[in-house]
């Protein structure tokens, strides 16, 4: 019916903080539930830093949203996180990375490959841009 390609969002910022305090705070995963827009983020693993990391993100309001279960598949701290989007309904990868700019400001670059239907991912990418980047916003204001 609908062939699942791969298609790639991405987003970067800088952000007015040294580049170990950036990874110090988007690595505590619990804390993303601040900044991120209508979600809630937890570890759902034994371990909570590194390779083997599960978490877990619910989006939207109340019961109604979507679950997007992931696990950290490359960690380079303070640079780099990549995971794999395991869920049901959200497929594909994920990554943070960061760029030291000087000693106090760093570079974040996010982005993502989201393995949907064309047609599906084009109907859902303004909304998924635009909460990112309001998320990624309110994550930067942490730091002025």
């Amino acid at each position: 019916m609908f062939k699942t390609v791969s298609n790639h969002i991405e987003i970067s910022l800088t952000v007015n903080a040294p580049i170990a305090d950036v990874w110090k705070s988007i690595a505590h995963w619990e804390k993303q539930s601040e900044w991120m827009l209508q979600t809630k983020v937890w570890v759902t693993s034994e371990i909570t830093d590194g390779v083997g990391t599960a978490i877990s993100a619910f989006t939207g309001m109340g019961p109604i949203g979507i679950l997007d279960t992931m696990v950290v598949t490359d960690w380079q701290p303070p640079y780099l996180c990549d995971v794999v989007h395991t869920g049901k309904v959200i497929k594909g990868t994920g990554r943070f990375e960061l760029s030291e700019l000087s000693v106090s400001r760093t570079r974040f670059d996010w982005s993502e490959e989201v393995l949907a239907p064309r047609l599906v991912f084009l109907l859902v990418k303004p909304a998924l841009f635009i909460g990112v980047r309001i998320s990624l916003a309110r994550f930067a204001r942490l730091f002025a």
